[in-house]
């Protein structure tokens, strides 16, 4: 599989300096029960990478510190992280919010089968990959039967009050099918809304859009179809600079499995760790220096992505 990487190290976009932190994005292991084509993180069932117990507890620790107000865990579908609930519970007593970036179909795994009540009942917020409304697009990205399991995974979330209850917010996320820029999101939200409730009788609170990064499994589809180019000068012709001041890296520091820092999920990816005058920085650097505001962000030709049209992070349009 071909790399993007060395072509996004060299880039013009504009220097970035960190705000502070108030979101840590962690990354729980890359075991995924699927293998998505637009996965940035070459997740799925055979990846053996998970953060263990210590790396945890030194995680809840560096939060404390920080004092930041969420936690955002991701992964692969960080449910399977052996980990997880431990956390899960544990940020919660601690008065986190705590988001779950969650596949939906993992509710459905073997030995999962309590974990939408377990959320629930921790008053999880669920931020819900379904690529499109329509069955075939999700099966373009994600695989035969993905879409039914979605669907009925959320009527599932429905059931427990996701979605209708304030306090359970169930937040779907869109990614394009191909190398194009996400439709406005109010509208797409509309769409969402009326067709997943007029055909199924589900409902959710927002539905988030974010722009394919042009790295990793991603990337190689791009390179393979020689469509890469193209992209890369769709996302710079579309740059908006009004979308710099409200960029994730401002505020959020993504903690991989191993417990190393990045300014962003994407850079994790692409191995390009903060700044840091010697080593590779890691959480247990954080206990000892904890003020990041004011310090550069490392950036790429991906970070186009996020800068692009509408703007795009975790937290859907900016």
């Amino acid at each position: 599989m071909r790399d993007t990487r060395p072509l996004l190290l060299e880039s013009d976009f504009p220097p970035l300096v960190r705000h502070g932190v108030d979101t840590l994005q962690v990354n729980l292991g890359y075991l995924c029960n699927l293998s998505c084509v637009h996965c940035h993180v070459n997740a799925g069932p055979t990846r053996t990478e998970m953060m263990d117990a210590a790396t945890v507890d030194l995680l809840l620790e560096v939060a404390d510190r920080l004092s930041v107000n969420t936690l955002d865990l991701t992964g692969g579908a960080p449910e399977l992280n052996p980990e997880f609930r431990r956390l899960v519970s544990t940020a919660r007593k601690r008065g986190y919010r705590v988001i779950d970036r969650c596949n939906l179909t993992v509710l459905f795994e073997p030995g999962q089968e309590d974990l939408a009540a377990f959320l629930a009942e921790q008053g999880v917020e669920i931020s819900a990959s379904l690529p499109c409304y329509l069955e075939e697009n999700v099966k373009q990205q994600r695989g035969e039967g993905v879409y039914d399991d979605s669907i009925r995974a959320i009527a599932l979330l429905n059931s427990l009050g996701y979605g209708r209850d304030p306090a359970l917010q169930l937040n779907l996320v869109y990614n394009p099918v191909g190398p194009v820029l996400p439709p406005a999101q109010e509208g797409l939200q509309a769409d969402y809304k009326r067709e997943l409730g007029e055909r199924f009788g589900i409902v959710f609170n927002q539905l988030f859009t974010i722009t394919n990064m042009p790295i990793s499994r991603f990337g190689a589809v791009l390179l393979a179809q020689g469509q890469y180019t193209d992209y890369m000068s769709l996302l710079r012709n579309n740059f908006a600079e009004d979308n710099l001041d409200g960029l994730m890296c401002r505020s959020l520091l993504s903690v991989d499995w191993r417990g190393h820092l990045y300014d962003c999920d994407f850079n994790q990816m692409l191995d390009l760790p903060v700044l840091a005058s010697a080593g590779r920085p890691h959480l247990r650097d954080l206990l000892h220096s904890p003020e990041v505001a004011g310090k550069p962000v490392v950036t790429g030709e991906h970070c186009y992505g996020c800068a692009a049209g509408q703007g795009s992070s975790c937290g859907g349009a900016l």
